[in-house]
């Protein structure tokens, strides 16, 4: 889970840092549009991360033959985000020029960001066969696909951004073809291997496809997938409309350090993913009570991990910062030096909200978490944010602290709705016909 969780973030992380010799607009082109582009994609991907929680708590209760339309399901949704992206594309450029970047900025990013949105259907694909593989207790196909990804996107990106083996140098739009490419080739490995039943899935094949249960998927999977996406989106305002207007470099230097931290958060991310399959399999065997160890065991995997990220980053903060550095960009790791170190107070507060909001996914709990996200997102971070940069000068400085807040807060409210014990009552899955 922690390699298949890893594969998006690892694409833009390697677009950035490969496209740094091109200078810190470069940078802020493809660092900012790989966020861009997956603020597009989130509302999908967060719909289909139920089709785990219905797969796991259905083999949990013995009926792993009836999971395979769940798989169906999540596909049809991967379909109309495809679609949905490719119609967004004449958008991008319009709604970039109302923002603050510099006009090659810009002109970079539309055209970085018209091409990876190309590949939304490809990753919302993976994204549903690797839920339905993960939940039937099987996360090593997605783990295949997201290194089938990475790989590729890696080796294309010294391909076409520098001109590399008789193609042509295409910098920030070879990075994007690189990534767009590498994206379908892992999602035609799981369609293959789902098509063929690969990786001890039950050969049954998907029959009473039926709209009311579709419904019923997306009834549980739309406020997870609105959950990321107004999250998302009140983030990507701050960066696109709020620090867009403190320079290219400032942008350059946030966005390689959100890249940096995806790094830490995917694998964590993967660790939560792998405690919710557990998680979701109690609840379909009818053994509520044997979440809440599962979950301290998941904890204790992703605030380890965190935490040693965050000592990685007070240590080594300018090291880790100067992967990205070029002639042109010397002052983006002063920056981003500062941003780094403060981003080391959210990793244990990040790890506890990601362990919880997997696991409250599992179980179904969809809409209460959403509804907390939203609130903390819109009515506390973005205004607080907008008035700390914009109208106090806080800066940089000021949008870090911001972030630290808004997670512990969050955390805090994620911890609060567990200890409720409300997810114990949300039937998730329909019962089972005697």
């Amino acid at each position: 889970m922690v390699l298949a969780r890893a594969s998006q973030s690892v694409i833009t992380f390697a677009d950035a840092i490969q496209v740094k010799h091109l200078g810190f607009k470069a940078i802020a082109a493809t660092a900012t549009g790989g966020l861009n582009v997956l603020g597009v994609v989130i509302l999908a991907l967060g719909t289909t991360f139920i089709v785990q929680s219905f797969v796991a708590q259905l083999s949990g209760r013995g009926d792993r033959d009836q999971t395979p339309r769940f798989a169906w399901y999540g596909l049809a949704i991967a379909l109309a985000a495809a679609a949905v992206g490719a119609a967004l594309i004449p958008l991008v450029g319009p709604a970039l020029a109302l923002t603050g970047y510099s006009t090659e900025v810009r002109d970079q990013m539309a055209s970085y960001m018209a091409i990876r949105m190309l590949s939304i259907g490809a990753i919302v694909g993976v994204e549903a066969l690797g839920n339905w593989y993960g939940g039937l207790g099987n996360t090593w196909m997605q783990m295949i696909a997201g290194i089938i990804t990475m790989v590729t996107a890696v080796v294309l990106n010294w391909v076409l951004i520098g001109g590399h083996l008789g193609a042509p140098a295409m910098g920030v739009d070879g990075a994007a073809l690189a990534s767009t490419i590498a994206s379908f080739l892992g999602f035609g490995f799981l369609a293959v291997a789902f098509w063929r039943r690969w990786g001890g899935a039950p050969t049954t094949r998907a029959t009473n496809l039926s709209l009311r249960e579709l419904g019923r998927v997306l009834r549980f999977g739309f406020p997870n997938g609105i959950n990321w996406f107004l999250e998302f989106a009140a983030f990507q305002l701050f960066v696109n409309g709020v620090l867009a207007n403190l320079g290219d470099e400032t942008v350059a230097a946030l966005n390689v350090v959100i890249a940096v931290n995806s790094l830490s958060f995917m694998p964590a991310f993967g660790l939560a993913s792998a405690g919710a399959i557990l998680a979701g399999q109690a609840i379909g065997r009818d053994a509520r009570h044997a979440v809440w160890p599962q979950v301290k065991v998941t904890l204790l995997c992703t605030m380890t991990w965190m935490g040693v990220i965050g000592l990685i980053y007070l240590a080594f903060p300018t090291r880790v910062l100067s992967l990205f550095a070029s002639e042109t960009s010397g002052q983006l790791v002063a920056i981003g030096t500062t941003m780094l170190l403060i981003s080391t107070a959210w990793q244990l507060t990040d790890a506890v909200g990601i362990t919880l909001a997997e696991t409250l996914r599992a179980a179904g709990d969809t809409t209460w978490t959403a509804a907390a996200r939203i609130v903390l997102a819109w009515a506390i971070f973005t205004p607080s944010a907008y008035l700390i940069v914009t109208r106090l000068h806080g800066g940089p400085i000021g949008a870090m602290l911001c972030l630290v807040g808004y997670l512990g807060l969050l955390a805090l409210a994620l911890a609060w709705r567990f200890r409720s014990g409300a997810w114990k009552r949300i039937e998730l899955i329909e019962p089972k016909l005697v």
